[in-house]
């Protein structure tokens, strides 16, 4: 079962920008080789920071409003919020070493 939560361009701010807990958005879509290649360990990392670090995905196709928004122009796009403002953006497929290093740069 996944612990990723899907969200849309309608609960983008509740979800994201609302949330009390930093948030790493995965910007994705279903025809994307590296977006399910990306997609277990992000379900890994989402257990292994449950309590601390909200995980969600947003599907660009089917919600085309928010990523031009956050310039998101290829996928995956990783854009981690905290405190409702973005704190670092990581475009491409990235091992699990990488996505774990990326986060706790910026979460702590």
């Amino acid at each position: 079962m996944s612990r990723i939560a899907a969200i849309t361009d309608s609960t983008f701010e509740s979800e994201v920008t609302e949330s009390t807990l930093p948030v790493l958005v995965d910007f994705w879509a279903q025809w994307c080789g590296p977006c399910k290649a990306i997609a277990p360990l992000l379900d890994d990392i989402a257990a292994t920071y449950s309590g601390k670090l909200k995980i969600v995905k947003l599907d660009v196709d089917s919600n085309p409003a928010t990523p031009p928004k956050l310039g998101v122009r290829g996928i995956p796009t990783l854009i981690l919020f905290k405190g409702g403002q973005v704190q670092a953006t990581q475009v491409g497929l990235l091992s699990k070493a990488e996505l774990i290093s990326f986060i706790d740069t910026h979460i702590e």
